[in-house]
């Protein structure tokens, strides 16, 4: 089944060093864009992440640091990336923790202001849990009786993902052939950041889910306690955490002043 678009989405997966968003980097990008009139293109990029592949990593994906010596760092990749991305919803498997977090990491650390708020992500893995509950190579042999290879190769994952997400728009006749139904239907827990330090309480204000201030809206903490901002701004947080953060500051003292 086709997808009904209003705006392109872009298909996308990463091969990295690890599974840490806020210190590990991206080895191999690929993005799969599709456009509302069936248009389609393509890009995959190796990346030099700037540190050492570790063995177990490279075991996964292929991907050594020999490989990657010559290609091209993130920061250099970012305007490229971004200017493919920028207009479009995004969609991935097992995206919403994991692709898309390292992706704004990557992002902002190379000096382009990346977020979420004008864009929504469908999670293939999340409906094939809700579902199935299986893996990306199961949900392909089991939704496209195909099998999967070159698994753990981000282009062969990324149009996996593409083509698992019709099939199962053909197989369940309940699942909306909308994007931001799909978007809604896949997200497991609504935060304000990617990492999930900061969710939203029953009045969609912010609140703190770690530490000490678990459970207290962002607002009253910063008030009270206005010290800790400036703590989790220079801890080892995630950056797209300490701009939402940074956000609900600015806007606290543009309400103060108006």
């Amino acid at each position: 089944m086709e997808l009904k678009l209003n705006r392109p989405i872009c298909f996308f997966d990463l091969e990295t060093t690890g599974i840490e968003v806020a210190k590990d980097r991206i080895v191999e990008i690929s993005v799969f864009k599709v456009f509302p009139n069936g248009n389609r293109e393509s890009k995959t990029w190796l990346v030099n992440p700037e540190m050492p592949i570790p063995t177990q990593a490279s075991a996964v994906h292929g991907i050594t640091n020999e490989r990657v010596a010559n290609e091209p760092t993130f920061k250099e990749l970012a305007p490229q990336v971004f200017q493919m991305m920028k207009d479009s919803d995004l969609a991935g498997f097992n995206s919403d923790r994991f692709d898309i977090p390292l992706l704004a990491e990557e992002l902002l650390r190379a000096g382009v202001d990346f977020d979420m708020k004008n864009r929504v992500s469908v999670d293939v893995q999340t409906i094939f849990h809700k579902m199935e509950e299986r893996t990306l190579s199961a949900a392909y042999k089991f939704y496209c009786e195909k099998s999967l290879d070159n698994a753990h190769s981000a282009e062969a994952d990324t149009m996996a993902t593409f083509e698992i997400l019709q099939a199962q728009l053909d197989r369940y006749p309940d699942l909306q052939n909308d994007i931001k139904a799909l978007s809604e239907f896949t997200t497991r827990k609504k935060a304000a950041d990617f990492a999930g330090f900061i969710a939203f309480d029953q009045n969609g204000d912010e609140i703190f889910t770690f530490g000490k201030h678990k459970g207290v809206k962002v607002e009253k903490v910063f008030e009270d306690e206005p010290g800790y901002f400036g703590w989790v701004q220079s801890a080892d947080f995630p950056l797209y955490t300490k701009k939402v953060l940074t956000g609900i500051k600015l806007r606290k003292l543009n309400n103060k002043l108006f």
